[in-house]
Parts: C-alpha cells; structure tokens; sequence
C-alpha cells in the first residue's frame, strides 16, 4: 500500500501560560515547545499499521518552516519512509482550506491509496484539511474515525457522532481519512530510528513546485484570551452555616 500522512508542527500549550503578540494575530513562542500534533499522531500510526500488515510505504508531508523537519525526522523514525516538507513561510497567512490545497498541490501526483491526518489540529482547532483535501483530489473520506478494517479492497470504518453514536461505513480505496485521537496507541521512536531518521533526506518544495497558489478562505482579525468567566464558590462553616449559604444563593439565583 502506498500511504500518505498529512502532520503538523504544533506549541504545546495546554498547560503553558499563552500570551498574545503584539500583532495581535499569534502568540508568544519563545518558551513553548513543539510537538507533532496528537491527532496527527494517531494518524501516523494507523498508516504504519497497515504498512506493517499489508507492505508498502508511507510518505510523510507537512507544511511548516524549517524547523518542521524535526517533526518529519520522528515521523521517519517511528516507520514513515519518505518525507516532504512545504515552505509555510512562501505561503503566508493560511487557513484550513489554504493549507488543504497547499498540500493537495504537492501530493497529486503521488500514487496513492490512503491518505491520513489528524481530525483536528490543536493550534487553530481547524477540521478542514482532510475533507478538502479529498474532495479536491476527487476520493471518498471519512472523519472523526475510531476504526479501520480493510478487508477484500474495502475499508470499514467507524466514525464518531454526537451524543456517542458511532457510525459504521463501507469505503472504496483510494480514500482520505481524517484520524480520531485513541484509535491506537502511538509507538515512540527508539534513539537508534531517530539516529538512523536524522541521516535520511527531506524533499522541500517551494512556492515555485505549486502550480498556483491558492486563496485564503478566511482572514484571521484578532487573538484573544477568553475572559475569566464565573468562578466556582466553596462553602466553609458548620452543617447549618452551609446550609443557609446554599438557600441563600438558590433565592439569589431566582430557583425558588
């Protein structure tokens, strides 16, 4: 099987203090780190299973700066066999659907039978690049998937729905697959596959190997902290005292 991986280089900012820039439109990085994105993660090892089951290669591309090529070095160690990396910086502002395209442009003429992302990236919470990315290339896809069986040159796929319903799919290849976080459990790359993955050659491609540059479908105005809301209250005191705290509050919210 020939597989293709779409990842990203992206802050860890969960539980890191994210302060706006003074562009108003980015954060301060200088003291976040970077990993690959989780989602893209599960999609990566969900390729590398298949490799492993049923043969073949996976090429993994990102669109990001130079230093996206650390994460296609893990990418690499863990078990992807060729890497390509995007010039995020001759493309300047991107959206979803910018960077859907972007990568559409590098990869169309890829043999391919799946293509696999992340259902979301953490950065910019957009869900776009993977159902762009197989309309625009003219393949069925599926999102927010939990399970994949091919079997006879079909796929079965599960997908999650609101409200914990899982829907069941019966999928054609060549397809795109936009991977849900807990399908698998991502391997980790030994010292020596990264020693190994550090020696192998990145392809780089600029804005002159795209065809034409796409149009932003969104314009990023401002970014903002959400503001604290209200805060939990914790009652102290005697039985009694928190007793008549809790009905003081329930009349001063008009509930009784």
């Amino acid at each position: 099987m020939e597989l293709i991986v779409c990842i990203k280089r992206v802050p860890q900012t969960a539980e890191a203090e994210v302060k706006i820039d003074d562009s108003g439109k980015d954060i301060v990085k200088d003291r976040l780190t970077f990993d690959m994105n989780e989602a893209d993660s599960y999609a990566l090892e969900e390729a590398i299973l298949l490799k492993e089951k049923f043969g073949g290669a996976i090429t993994a591309v990102s669109l990001g700066t130079a230093e996206a090529e650390d994460t296609l070095r893990i990418a690499l160690a863990k078990g992807a066999d060729n890497a390509i990396r995007i010039k995020a910086e001759e493309f300047g502002e991107l959206d979803g659907y910018k960077t859907a395209m972007i990568i559409k442009e590098a990869i169309k003429d890829l043999k391919f039978d799946a293509i696999f992302t992340g259902c979301m990236a953490t950065d910019d919470s957009y869900y776009q690049v993977g159902p762009v990315l197989a309309e625009t290339l003219g393949v069925p896809h599926a999102t927010l998937v939990s399970k994949i069986e091919l079997t006879d040159k079909k796929v079965h796929v599960n997908r999650e729905l609101e409200g914990g319903l899982i829907e069941h799919l019966e999928m054609s290849l060549p397809a795109v697959f936009a991977v849900q976080t807990g399908i698998n459990e991502p391997r980790y790359a030994s010292l020596i596959a990264i020693r190994r993955a550090a020696a192998k050659e990145i392809k780089v491609l600029g804005k002159d190997d795209i065809a034409s540059e796409p149009k932003l479908n969104s314009t990023l105005e401002e970014l903002f902290v959400p503001p604290v809301g209200k805060r939990a209250e914790f009652l102290t005191g005697t039985a009694d005292e928190v007793s008549a705290r809790t009905a003081e509050i329930i009349k001063e919210k008009g509930l009784i």
